[in-house]
């Protein structure tokens, strides 16, 4: 059996489709990470509950370095995270990948307790 192997003129329908599948993986990750944790962060942000939340994204960033005030900012997004079935993920990759995490809500903790923690097992 022999296949016709014919290249497509590059205004055709079916480049224009491979170009956008192209792009539709480029723009799967959101952010900047390893490519041995593209899975881990695809599939955080397909499960967690932040993503469907209608909260205001300011609200996920508190402005405060210390972590009650900071806390008390971010009461509305920390109370979504404490149901989220993603929330112990969420918080291991903010951690290892400290240059996203350190901004914003992640695990339900804010940037000082998260920076506190971070200090801790580094000691260990």
């Amino acid at each position: 059996m022999a296949v016709s192997r014919t290249t497509a003129p590059a205004d055709s329908g079916s480049a224009i489709r491979a170009l956008d599948r192209a792009s539709a993986r480029q723009l799967h990750l959101p952010v900047a990470a390893p490519f041995t944790d593209q899975a881990s962060w695809a599939g955080l942000f397909m499960r967690a509950q932040c993503a469907d939340s209608s909260l205001d994204p300011d609200q996920w960033f508190p402005v405060s370095a210390e972590a009650d005030q900071a806390r008390h900012e971010a009461a509305a997004a920390i109370a979504i995270c404490t149901t989220c079935l993603v929330r112990v993920p969420c918080l291991a990759l903010s951690l290892r990948h400290w240059d996203i995490g350190q901004h914003g809500v992640w695990g339900g903790l804010v940037a000082a307790e998260r920076g506190a923690l971070r200090r801790g097992l580094t000691r260990t």
